[in-house]
């Protein structure tokens, strides 16, 4: 039954292409004649009609355009799928949500918190410090060995053996010696007959390298990382031995040494309206401690505005930052500093922050500029990071996608993945800790060659992408000196009073900040991204270079398919009447003689004893006409009447 089915639809089927295939004729040459008489497209009707040599010069004029198009063709398609954008710049005016602004002291940590945990770290420092001096005597920069001074302190080998601080004699380039800067039976003070040669013409600094030795494998493996120099080889030096001293510090206590919002800030003004440290929030910076935002937005807090453009309508601060409790080995420069950056997105106060000089009043006149980037296909940009194969490990601050925080979050899951612990200055992953010397030995040398790596870089750079829509703020930038001279006193007796209630002066020049933020004006520039090409630019192209080459329309493109579909329905029907003469040549049978002609077989059906050529044929009996049955022409006789029936 369902070979049946499959027959009748078979032949349903090829009625229905005899049915379509209708007009052109059953043959390719037929087709192309009738396309070339019935197309509106100029060029083929010249070519039937015309002359033998017309006929030749249009048949090569046709092919040429028809190739221009379809050139044309693949340069707009191509042109259309780069997804190109064009950029559009536009000024509007309106009321401006005030930007956030994230206040840092430059210094982490109160040095009389800290000191018990810094005081072993901090001799040790000194005393590098007295075995290596920078001299001013004739040379360069020299290195010497002091011989006066701590040659009797004694130093603990647990603090300084995982990174030895060392210094590389290279006045002979062919043999450097090596001395460590904490082994009190080195000696490598310059002779006198060093200094009085002639060699003494070349800078000393060229000589002497300040470097520290990094060491792996159970100190199997290790190597020299130099320095031009030495108050960049203690710093650097200093900041690694933090690190792994603050590691083993838990969160709450790094918070309680480090400045508090009360100690900072000092007085507060918004729009003319008093504000004080409490409408700040406080965030945690690895680099800077305690760092308090302004207009954050979290959750739950309303956003501010700024009514007017001007220095009267935007913040004012008055910051102390102390500088008696600076660190003295760890932070060089005493300001405060500070971001302007968009509600709810983490400030990244050490890579795009800028610093306010203490004694000082500090203008910021603020410009904002709104970037909105096309989504894919157009830009490779993310609407919330989301798509991003990265973990953002900033999200537990509630704050939104950026690209700083994508790349240090790469970095910190190639530490982790490489190093097996997490570095100090980055969040914590779940399921790690940070490095430390005494359970990671090793990983100053690997923090090293991640930094340095450029794939590592290249490839966190290529895994993030930035935001699609951004806010910007430009900065002019002007100071001027504050306090003035003759309004220092009682600025400063206010001050102290207002600080910690004494009538002594406690704050002075070097440690005041005064800070005024206010937008220069309320015009914004918004920077948009439109796609450059559309459907309809692309149909438009096409059909222009189709028109101006070949004199078509979306008409001859139609005849052009159809002429295509009667190919193809001719093709089928071909291939259905070669499939169905394969059948039927198969179901006949096969003789390996040629048939007999039509006089054999009358021969063989007239004479019985007709034998064929080949022995072994047998005849096939013929039927023929059927002899005459001639027994019903055949008379028969009446039988005998008896004498009773006569009568």
């Amino acid at each position: 039954m369902i070979h049946g089915k499959m027959k009748r639809l078979k032949r349903y089927f090829t009625r229905a292409l005899h049915r379509i295939q209708k007009g052109p004729g059953y043959t390719y040459k037929e087709l192309l004649v009738w396309f070339c008489d019935n197309t509106n497209t100029h060029g083929p009707k010249r070519i039937i009609k015309e002359g033998p040599k017309k006929r030749v010069m249009w048949f090569i004029l046709t092919l040429v355009f028809a190739g221009l198009v379809f050139w044309q063709w693949g340069v707009l398609i191509l042109t259309y799928l780069s997804y190109g954008v064009s950029v559009s710049l536009s000024i509007g005016f309106k009321t401006m949500e005030f930007p956030a602004v994230t206040l840092c002291n430059a210094n982490p940590f109160k040095y009389s918190r800290v000191k018990p945990l810094l005081k072993e770290l901090d001799e040790l420092v000194a005393t590098a410090l007295d075995r290596i001096q920078f001299s001013s005597q004739n040379q360069g920069n020299t290195f010497t060995h002091n011989n006066q001074t701590r040659q009797n302190v004694t130093l603990d080998p647990a603090l300084w053996n995982h990174i030895p601080l060392v210094v590389i004699d290279e006045t002979d380039p062919r043999n450097p010696i090596i001395h460590n800067i904490f082994d009190n039976n080195a000696v490598y003070s310059k002779n006198s007959s060093i200094r009085n040669s002639s060699e003494d013409q070349t800078s000393y600094s060229q000589r002497y390298k300040v470097a520290m030795k990094l060491c792996t494998n159970n100190n199997t493996q290790c190597v020299y990382r130099n320095f031009t120099s030495g108050v960049q080889a203690l710093r650097e030096w200093y900041l690694l031995q933090l690190s792994s001293i603050f590691s083993n510090v838990p969160l709450s206590g790094r918070i309680d040494m480090g400045f508090k919002a009360e100690d900072l800030i000092l007085t507060c003004l918004f729009g003319g309206q008093p504000c004080s440290y409490r409408n700040f929030t406080h965030i945690y910076d690895a680099d800077y401690g305690n760092c308090y935002i302004f207009n954050w937005g979290q959750e739950g807090e309303n956003t501010m505005s700024s009514a007017n453009p001007g220095a009267d309508f935007g913040l004012k601060l008055v910051l102390d930052i102390e500088q008696g409790e600076y660190l003295p080995f760890l932070q060089t420069t005493a300001a405060a500093r500070l971001i302007l950056h968009q509600q709810r997105s983490f400030p990244f106060v050490k890579d795009l922050g800028i610093y306010a000089m203490p004694g000082t009043e500090t203008s910021i006149a603020v410009l904002v500029d709104q970037l909105e980037h096309m989504e894919a296909p157009y830009s490779s940009c993310t609407v919330n990071g989301s798509d991003i194969p990265v973990q953002n490990l900033y999200a537990e601050f509630n704050s939104s996608y950026s690209i700083q925080s994508c790349l240090r979050s790469c970095y910190q899951e190639e530490m982790v993945k490489t190093c097996k612990c997490a570095h100090y200055q980055y969040p914590l992953p779940n399921g790690s800790e940070y490095c430390t010397n005494m359970k990671h030995p090793d990983w100053v040398p690997c923090y090293y060659s991640l930094r340095d790596s450029v794939a590592i870089r290249e490839n966190c750079i290529s895994l993030c992408q930035q935001p699609c829509n951004d806010t910007h703020y430009k900065m002019v930038i002007s100071m001027a000196d504050w306090p003035s001279a003759g309004a220092e006193d009682w600025i400063f007796h206010v001050l102290s009073y207002e600080k910690d209630s004494s009538h002594n002066i406690t704050v002075n020049r070097n440690g005041i900040v005064r800070l005024n933020i206010y937008f220069q004006e309320f015009n914004y520039r918004s920077i948009s991204e439109s796609e450059a090409t559309n459907v309809v630019w692309l149909l438009s192209n096409l059909g222009g270079q189709f028109g101006f080459w070949m004199g078509g329309s979306v008409l001859c493109i139609i005849e052009f398919g159809e002429i295509i579909i009667d190919c193809v329905w001719i093709t089928i029907l071909k291939f259905l009447a070669w499939s169905r003469n394969r059948r039927q040549r198969r179901k006949r049978p096969q003789y390996s003689d040629p048939p007999p002609t039509v006089s054999e077989l009358v021969e063989a059906h007239t004479n019985p004893g007709f034998q064929h050529d080949d022995g072994d044929h047998v005849p096939v009996d013929i039927p023929g006409t059927p002899p005459p049955n001639y027994d019903s022409l055949r008379v028969n006789t009446a039988e005998p009447v008896s004498s009773d029936e006569e009568n």
